[in-house]
C-alpha cells in the first residue's frame, strides 16, 4: 500500500521522511493511517 507520511520515521532500517510517498505492507499502513503518522497516497492514473 502507498502512503504519504507526516512524519519522519524509521522503519526496517531505512528512514522515511515527512512529506514523501512510500510503499508499505497494508497492515502497517492502516496502523499509520490511524495513528495519523501518515495518509493514503492516491494513485496516479498514467
Amino acid at each position: 500500500m502507498k502512503v504519504k507520511m507526516n512524519v519522519q520515521t524509521a522503519y526496517h532500517g531505512e528512514l522515511l521522511r515527512a512529506g514523501k510517498e512510500y510503499e508499505i505492507d497494508e497492515e502497517t499502513a492502516k496502523r499509520w493511517i490511524a495513528s495519523r503518522l501518515a495518509e493514503e497516497a492516491e494513485e496516479k492514473e498514467e
